[in-house]
Formats: structure tokens, C-alpha cells, sequence
């Protein structure tokens, strides 16, 4: 939680030795309370000072690190409830599990399967984010070798003790997810995560429990830890998820100040997908899945990624005209919004279509077409502008432009102030494009 400038004057010297730069120890607490200086500018400040104004000052849930450089997961750090608040920060991490019990072949199979799992939506790459192991097997090393090879993604390593021991010590430079430890083992995993600056998921029975293994944990050396929770009484895990988080940002509980992983478990593919999409909404930092099979994974997310837009920033593209394929002085020309979910609709569609064609997007602050309309921020003569601006009848010798099927109302005022003469109403949506083009353009 952000500190006053008094809070943190009460812990300075309060020399006004000025050695800071600035006339008084109040004027440097002002500054470090903008965060336009750090604690460290003070010279005369005690060590244990600087630690305690650290501790207070840091976030409410701790940021956390999976993986080696070039090849991480980074999440926690959340600062709110809901996202209409301000925004969540670190989307949720999706992680393929890979039983103990499949072969070398298997295993190497389904690592492949994972790195492929890789979707374009709405200009924005979708993938699996971790790739979560099974080491009780005969070799727990030579498996945590084979992943930490194969993988383009960071590693969870799941097992017993003297197996997470060896898979861990094996590839401890990637600095894998250690899942998981309970009261039975968090001395030894604790040690373990401490040794190779590892983080550590942690488990237990009440919330209570659970803040003492962390703090337990904290005190043994480990820098990063996970809470980590199941799916057998899901309604019981969703209001435990709902609490520790509670406690963490609104009560600064830094026993439980950790984000949380989930392990996922459904009868059936569909019921997984299902408790998946809701704890991605509350409050899973990662999602444990069983199936990495596209019609799985690309729903989940989706409402991952729609769930991580910034609610006060609408997606946009860029304001310009775009070429679907490589369309010539015959192609057919649309216009639509730069709200990023309309644009690669329609983009899509055209593509679809098998017909090379031009896209004038018209800036709408975001906005769809009809809320664009409502809103005032789309107008006949913005797009007469705009096409201008663009250039786009130096690209085309006919002047048949296609509008959105909902604005008809801008077909007479286009064709009266521009030289697109011939105004054609096109499909109300994206899908009816590729019979739209098939139909009336020859």
C-alpha cells in the first residue's frame, strides 16, 4: 500500500541535513511519497528503517516470477477487486499438465501439442502459458531435462518430495513452479525453493493454515510463493479464493498477499471448461487443465483476454486503410470502426471471402458501429474525411463504397458530398460478408 509523506517522515532522521538535495526531511518524504525519489536517496537513513518503510510500502500482493529469462511468467501484483476499480494487471497463465504416467514419447507428444497451442484474436497472440509436470516417474530428473528442453514455455513441476528434489536440483536455472507443499512437507520444499531461489505453491486446509505455511515458508528463505487450491468443492474454493484476496488488498494480510493457482478437475471436458472460465474470473493467477485440445483452450482464452482489457481503454487499431490480401484498382472497398474486435470481424470475414478488398477504418475513440453512431463519434462526413485523408479512391477507378448494414442513413449523404457515387449497404454482420461479396461483387 502507497505511504503518506508523513508516514514516511516519522521514519527519517529528521536532521534536515539536506544531503538529499532538498531543504527538509519533509520536502524528501513529499517526494518519496510521489514516487519521484526512492528511500535509498537519503543518506542518513537507518538499514532497518529502509526495510520496515520497504515492507509497508510494497504492493499488497507480491509479484511473482516462473521461469528464466527470455522464456517467463510473470503474475500476482493485483491491486483491486473488481476490474471496473482500475484494471487487473497480469492476465491469468493457462498451464497443460502432463501426467507422471505417460511415457518420454508421451510426455514429449503433449509438450509439443502445448507449444503449438497458439491463437491470433483480435491482433493479439493466445497461448498456453506454462507447461505443468508430472515428475513421480522413474527418472524425475532426465523428465524435468526432457520438458525444460522441449518446452517453449516455463515449467510447474509436480510431485512428491525426494521426486521434486531431484527434478528441481536438476533444472533449478529455469526456476520452475515447485507444486506443491502442505504441512506434511513445507519444511523440506521450503528449504528446497530457498536453496535454488525457486517459487513455492502452498497448500492447505483452511485460510488460517494456509498463512502460517506461508509465513513459515517466508521465514525459511523463500521469496516467492503461490497459493494453491482444487476444484473438489468448487462453490467452498471460489469463496476462499474470494476471501484471500479480500484479506490481502483490503486488510494487508501479507500471510495470504500471494496470487493464487488453481487446480482444475471436471468430470467431463465440458465441465472443466466451465469451472476454468470461472476461476479465470475469480481469482486464479494460473489455471491447472488437463486437456490442451484448441476447442478447449481458445474459449478459455478468450475470456482470459476479455477479462484483461483495460475497462476505461477500449482496443483499438490503428486509423488507416488496410489491404486484405492484394487487392487492385477493382477491389471492392468497406469502411468500418478502429474498436479492434469490429476491425478484425470484418478483416476476417473479407478474408474469408477469397476476395482481395480495402478497409478504411474510421477512428470512433474505440467504439463499435452502432455505439460509435449513438455515441456521436462517427458522422457521413468523418468518413467522407477519412477516405480522403487516406487516399483510398487513388487505389480503386470505380467509386462503389461498402457502409456498414447498420448506417444505412449514411448512404444519400456519402453519394451528395463525395465522389463514391454508388453507396452500397452492406451486410449488419461480419458473418455475411463472404455471401454479401459472392453476390454482388462480380
Amino acid at each position: 500500500m502507497a505511504l503518506t509523506g508523513m508516514q514516511i517522515y516519522k521514519s527519517l532522521p529528521k536532521t534536515n541535513c539536506k544531503k538529499c538535495g532538498f531543504p527538509t526531511c519533509m520536502a524528501f518524504a513529499m517526494q518519496v511519497a510521489a514516487k519521484q525519489k526512492a528511500l535509498a536517496d537519503c543518506p542518513e537513513i537507518s538499514d532497518d528503517a529502509q526495510s520496515a518503510l520497504s515492507d509497508a510500502s510494497a504492493p499488497p500482493m507480491k509479484l511473482v516470477k516462473i521461469g528464466a529469462s527470455g522464456k517467463e511468467f510473470v503474475f500476482g501484483q493485483e491491486t483491486v477487486m473488481f476490474r471496473h476499480e482500475e484494471k487487473f494487471h497480469n492476465p491469468t497463465g493457462v498451464a497443460g499438465k502432463i501426467s507422471a504416467s505417460l511415457s518420454d514419447e508421451e510426455a514429449a507428444a503433449k509438450i509439443e501439442q502445448i507449444n503449438k497451442a497458439v491463437f491470433q484474436r483480435v491482433g493479439e497472440e493466445l497461448k498456453v502459458s506454462l507447461c505443468a509436470v508430472g515428475v513421480d516417474c522413474s527418472d524425475p530428473a532426465a523428465r524435468a531435462k526432457m520438458a525444460a528442453e522441449k518446452s517453449n514455455v516455463p515449467l510447474i513441476l509436480m510431485g512428491s518430495v525426494d521426486s521434486l528434489k531431484a527434478a528441481v536440483e536438476a533444472v533449478k536455472d529455469q526456476k520452475p513452479l515447485i507444486y506443491q507443499a502442505d504441512a506434511s512437507s513445507i519444511d523440506a520444499l521450503a528449504e528446497l525453493a530457498a536453496a535454488t531461489k525457486a517459487p513455492l505453491a502452498v497448500t492447505a486446509g483452511s485460510l488460517e493454515e494456509l498463512a502460517d505455511l506461508t509465513k513459515k515458508a517466508k521465514d525459511k528463505g523463500v521469496e516467492e510463493m503461490v497459493l494453491s487450491f482444487n476444484t473438489e468443492k468448487p462453490g467452498d474454493t471460489l469463496r476462499t479464493l474470494t476471501i484471500a484476496r479480500r484479506a490481502a488488498l483490503k486488510k494487508s494480510c501479507r500471510e495470504l498477499g500471494f496470487p493464487a493457482i488453481v487446480d482444475i478437475n471436471g468430470a467431463t471436458p465440458e465441465v472443466e471448461g466451465a469451472l476454468a472460465n470461472t476461476f479465470a474470473a475469480k481469482y486464479a493467477g494460473i489455471l491447472l487443465v488437463n486437456s490442451v485440445e484448441p476447442c478447449q483452450l481458445l474459449p478459455l482464452l478468450t475470456t482470459i483476454q476479455n477479462i484483461y482489457t483495460d475497462p476505461q481503454k477500449p482496443n483499438t487499431v490503428e486509423t488507416k486503410l488496410y489491404e486484405v490480401g492484394q487487392p487492385d484498382e477493382n477491389s471492392p472497398v468497406f469502411f468500418t470502426t478502429n474498436f479492434s474486435l469490429t476491425y478484425f470481424s470484418v478483416e476476417g470475414e473479407v478474408e474469408r471471402s477469397k476476395i482481395p478488398a480495402y478497409i478504411c477504418v474510421v477512428d470512433t475513440e474505440g467504439l463499435g458501429v452502432l455505439n460509435a453512431y449513438a455515441g456521436d463519434k462517427i458522422s457521413a462526413e468523418k468518413v467522407v474525411k477519412t477516405l480522403q485523408e487516406q487516399g483510398v479512391a487513388d487505389k480503386v477507378k470505380h467509386r462503389k463504397l461498402i457502409i456498414p448494414g447498420y448506417l444505412p442513413i449514411f448512404r444519400a449523404e456519402i453519394e451528395e458530398t463525395s465522389e463514391w457515387k454508388e453507396v452500397i449497404i452492406g451486410p449488419e454482420l461480419a458473418s455475411k460478408i463472404p455471401a454479401f461479396l459472392a453476390e454482388n461483387w462480380k
